[in-house]
């Protein structure tokens, strides 16, 4: 009976501990991505605006290996299905980016929104870029993270869970990410 009760402690006390993971990693998530959802760091996404269903999606494929970022993988690590919940549920609390202060160079924003529309952005991301339940907010995301995320697809670096991306950017050139990027960064 003694050892069935101390194994039972011990399991609420993992189970207790395991769930507690993403409180205790939260404010690291905060200082990244920024405490309001808007990051102020390089090549780091924000996070404000993403909805629940996809920020779950994404720190589902971290854990299990289906998406690549060391960063990501190690604040990922160890987390119950329960803490990626929480995590997600926090994301979809978060207010999405304000639009760029500046308008944007005028010859990039025409070759980017041409590139949109001619691409399909719009599609699978909404007319606005704001994304949905399963697509990610790209208008005021991050330049250099766009720019990052449009090359780590065409390279195939990365997949997840949107092989759709590698066919769609296939004809596209560098110089064309670079204007994409710049154009959904500052689109109003």
């Amino acid at each position: 009976m003694r050892i069935v009760f101390l194994v039972l402690a011990l399991t609420v006390a993992t189970t207790a501990s395991a769930a507690s993971l993403f409180e205790e990693r939260k404010p690291l998530c905060l200082e990244c991505h920024g405490k309001n959802g808007v990051s102020t760091n390089p090549e780091v996404p924000s996070l404000g605006g993403m909805s629940e269903l996809y920020a779950l999606l994404q720190l589902v494929a971290f854990r299990e290996g289906n998406r690549k970022d060391p960063t990501m993988t190690e604040m990922v690590k160890g987390m119950t299905d329960d803490d990626l919940r929480a995590a997600s549920a926090m994301v979809a609390k978060l207010t999405p980016p304000p639009p760029a202060k500046e308008a944007g160079d005028p010859a990039r924003m025409a070759r980017g929104k041409e590139l949109a529309q001619k691409h399909r952005c719009g599609i699978c991301h909404k007319s606005d870029f704001l994304g949905g339940e399963q697509m990610p907010p790209l208008a005021h995301q991050r330049e250099d993270y766009l720019l990052k995320s449009l090359r780590a697809f065409k390279s195939e670096t990365r997949i997840g869970d949107r092989a759709a991306m590698i066919e769609v950017l296939y004809p596209l050139h560098d110089a064309d990410f670079v204007d994409l990027a710049h154009y959904l960064a500052h689109v109003r």
